[in-house]
């Protein structure tokens, strides 16, 4: 892998882990599309996913530091019962809200990437995310979800329910944010708490994938510079991770109307381009 490719991959996967677009379809489609040579699920390949992925999680925890410490100063019970109450539940939310990936994920994860993992797949299921998208940018008619309903409102079956719309993600091609803000808007939600939600759900997740292929690490020999090249790119990572996670939240708060739209109709313009393109 060259510095150009590293550099590009990690911004591809800084910007798409959160975009509604797929980072996996991403990974798959794009060097298919420029005849990059390297298998991205080989162990050749391990060091740099873990350094993306926590480069990822990193910008996710400073942007959503306030959130967290919000959440763990609550549970020391000084700000009252109340508020200890709230920070409790949101975390058994996040806690349950995992539960679905972990347990699908450790059965069909490996199993579904092998089926599904061509380029020609991965365009396929991009082109259903962006049906899925537009769908759901539908239910912004709905008044419940316009007003929007707080986080903590939410109850551990909704959050059961968010957690199972994740699992469509272990389809290359489907987006983990994508998918987990339909659940949101499912459970009434508006787009900003459904992004709110997903996002703190997708920290537990990265550093879990993180720790995972870490483990998987122990008996892969590194190339020189491997290791120097992972970790300038997952600088690169963060940091378009940080300005993808800020754009996106002022975003959605600004554009309730019609949030998903513009991502549901890249999705089935580039996965349609990209199916023709590798048909020949």
């Amino acid at each position: 892998m060259t510095v150009f490719q590293a550099i590009m991959i990690a911004i591809l996967q800084g910007a798409t882990e959160l975009f509604p677009v797929s980072s996996l379809g991403h990974a798959v489609i794009v060097p298919a599309l420029l005849g990059w040579v390297f298998d991205p699920q080989g162990e050749i390949f391990l060091p740099f996913l873990v350094m993306l992925h926590l480069g990822t999680a990193v910008a996710l925890l400073y942007f959503f530091r306030s959130d967290w410490i919000a959440i763990f100063r609550g549970l020391s019970g000084r700000h009252g019962s109340q508020r200890q109450a709230e920070s409790i539940h949101i975390l058994a939310l996040l806690a349950v809200a995992t539960i679905p990936a972990v347990l699908i994920g450790g059965l069909l994860e490996h199993w579904l990437r092998a089926l599904f993992g061509s380029a020609r797949y991965a365009s396929i299921f991009l082109v259903i995310n962006g049906f899925l998208l537009l769908f759901a940018d539908r239910l912004r008619g709905n008044r419940a979800i316009q007003l929007g309903r707080p986080i903590a409102s939410l109850t551990y079956a909704d959050a059961l329910i968010i957690g199972l719309w994740q699992c469509l993600a272990f389809f290359p091609g489907i987006s983990r944010s994508g998918a987990t803000m339909v659940g949101g808007l499912f459970r009434k939600l508006n787009h900003e708490g459904a992004a709110h939600f997903s996002f703190l759900m997708a920290q537990p997740v990265i550093i879990g994938a993180a720790v995972r292929e870490a483990a998987h690490m122990r008996h892969v020999t590194l190339a020189p510079g491997q290791m120097q090249l992972a970790t300038v790119a997952a600088v690169v990572a963060a940091i378009t991770a940080l300005a993808s996670t800020a754009f996106l939240m002022r975003y959605f708060r600004k554009h309730e109307q019609w949030a998903l739209r513009p991502f549901g109709y890249y999705c089935i313009i580039a996965g349609a381009a990209a199916y023709i393109v590798l048909g020949h």
